[in-house]
């Protein structure tokens, strides 16, 4: 399944109602899970993003529906990149002519 990491910032929304972010966390988990999805990690983070997080989702479909239903809250913001594993870089790499 692919891969997607998203780096998140809490809108001001978000951080002001920061003491509410373990259940919208519980809330993200669900929706992923029900999208047939996995939540691989998530990181309380320190610098320019506030949040990280790896999912496993079925396709870029399914990342852009989560992506923008947990945008829509207007807690957070995200920046989501498809990320790919060392096998599947390690078969990019070969294939390269």
């Amino acid at each position: 399944m692919p891969s997607y990491l998203s780096l998140v910032n809490w809108t001001e929304q978000g951080i002001k109602n920061v003491k509410d972010s373990p259940k919208r966390l519980d809330e993200a988990k669900r929706l992923i899970m029900q999208h047939g999805g996995k939540l691989i990690f998530f990181y309380l983070t320190m610098g320019q993003y506030d949040l990280a997080v790896l999912m496993e989702l079925p396709n870029d479909e399914v990342a852009a529906q989560i992506a923008l239903s947990l945008g829509k809250a207007g807690n957070v913001r995200t920046t989501t990149l498809k990320a790919f594993t060392e096998d599947e870089y390690r078969k990019i790499i070969a294939s390269i002519s």
